[in-house]
């Protein structure tokens, strides 16, 4: 048995719903640090690794819609990948993720300004890649450390994963404001509907 494919919810229908009577949840899968950048107004901060970690706490206080944000799309699908596992079936993900909401011009909220994790993961694989061709010239063998992040940064295409990416979000610049699990079921139990 295949597991079902996500329901995808564009930008404008996100933006209807936001304003309906009784609005989806919004949980916005970015590291703290993206989310501090830019997120949507009202959403809340639910870091993928911490979602995975605490999916059956997070789970529980969850009845209404949800609707998962990332830059993207692709870390929104392994966290409804992760919540439709623990057993929530009423979880969307936003096509298009951040990007398809500001090229909508939909109202965001912004804080500090950091590049994008994939941003930084483009710089720091690039560099890798020319230092180690240029070091190659004097140093017998050291392009394999180009043919290694080749094949590194094919491998993270061909599972939708990227470890230089889950390094990158664990450093002080990407981490931003604390967010664990304690807090986030605070905020989601405050806010509950009545």
């Amino acid at each position: 048995m295949t597991a079902p494919s996500p329901t995808m919810i564009t930008a404008p229908a996100l933006q209807a719903q936001l304003s309906a009577a009784h609005p989806p949840r919004v949980l916005d899968v970015r590291t703290p640090g993206e989310f501090e950048t830019v997120h949507i107004p009202g959403a809340y901060n639910v870091p993928l690794d911490l979602l995975r970690e605490h999916r059956d706490e997070i789970r529980g206080h969850l009845t209404e819609e949800v609707v998962l944000v990332c830059r993207s799309g692709q870390r929104a699908a392994q966290a409804e990948e992760a919540l439709r596992t623990a057993g929530l079936a009423n979880v969307h993900i936003l096509e298009g993720g951040m990007n398809s909401w500001e090229a909508g011009g939909f109202g965001v909220n912004r804080g500090a300004q950091r590049w994008e994790l994939e941003r930084q993961v483009r710089l720091i694989a690039g560099l890798i890649v020319a230092v180690s061709v240029l070091v190659g010239v004097v140093v017998p063998g050291a392009q394999w450390i180009a043919f290694v992040m080749g094949a590194g940064l094919a491998a993270a295409a061909a599972t939708n994963t990227c470890v230089m990416g889950m390094m990158l979000a664990k450093l002080p610049y990407n981490r931003g404001p604390k967010c664990d699990a304690d807090e986030i079921v605070a905020q989601l139990v405050a806010s509950a509907p009545r």
